[in-house]
């Protein structure tokens, strides 16, 4: 994919970004137990559960609902561990697929999603199968509000940033994984309005399909979006020049 921010625009312009509240504050929910999880329930004092309260605040989700996924995350409540689990494969038409989950039940995601691969003429694969071909990146996603690709790009790169891939509505900004919580810091003070930022995958080389064939990998690529465990989605096909069309 050229980028999980392009993918996110094109399943706004069709509507069906977490069409469901209930599903989005999940997603948003296990992002914050996995930061409380792995480091202090103090927002300030682990900037991954900083980021990952930030994005929840942006979508409205009641405080209520933050204070109880960071209690679960440090092992408050008694509920079921949330697990970390990357799965890897291939999709229609060889697609590379790499998707990080989150879930208390990893027999059951493992099954579910390997349902949905099979599905989509697709293959689970083992750990590794598919993740040489992708790069561990940090990504911030920001709006340019307007600018052109030039204007955007000059003000995008500030100090750890390695690339930038533009589009109107969403762009993406990558940096080293090590650089991610600097270049984030330095772009939001130079007023850029960033809307999502955290550790990915970016592929090193990508497929180009056309007609049936795209519009089979894009559905399958959506149909793991929407998995209630997937978390985020990353492939090797590029659609930097997607248009709806090819979803009818």
């Amino acid at each position: 994919m050229s980028g999980h921010s392009k993918w996110h625009n094109i399943k706004l312009k069709k509507g069906k970004v977490d069409a469901q509240r209930g599903a989005l504050f999940t997603k948003l929910s296990k992002e914050i137990i996995l930061a409380a999880k792995g480091g202090s329930p103090d927002p300030e004092a682990n900037y991954r559960l900083k980021m990952a309260v930030e994005k929840a605040r942006e979508f409205n989700m009641p405080q209520d609902n933050i204070k109880r996924a960071i209690a679960r995350g440090a092992g408050q409540t008694g509920e079921r561990e949330i697990e970390e689990i990357r799965y890897e494969g291939y999709g229609p038409h060889g697609i590379a697929v790499v998707v990080d989950a989150a879930t208390d039940n990893r027999n059951r995601t493992a099954g579910e999603l390997r349902f949905l691969f099979v599905k989509h003429d697709g293959t689970l694969g083992e750990t590794g199968s598919v993740g040489w071909m992708f790069d561990a990146v940090g990504v911030v996603e920001a709006h340019p509000a307007g600018k052109s690709e030039d204007a955007f790009t000059e003000e995008a790169l500030v100090d750890g940033v390695e690339d930038v891939e533009f589009d109107p509505d969403t762009a993406s900004i990558y940096t080293s994984p090590t650089k991610l919580a600097s270049a984030r810091d330095a772009l939001r003070a130079g007023g850029m309005r960033i809307s999502d930022v955290y550790l990915g995958m970016r592929a090193k080389t990508r497929v180009e399909l056309e007609g049936s064939e795209l519009a089979a990998a894009l559905n399958f690529l959506e149909a793991l979006d929407e998995h209630e465990d997937a978390q985020r989605v990353f492939s090797n096909l590029d659609v930097s020049d997607v248009s709806l069309e090819a979803l009818a």
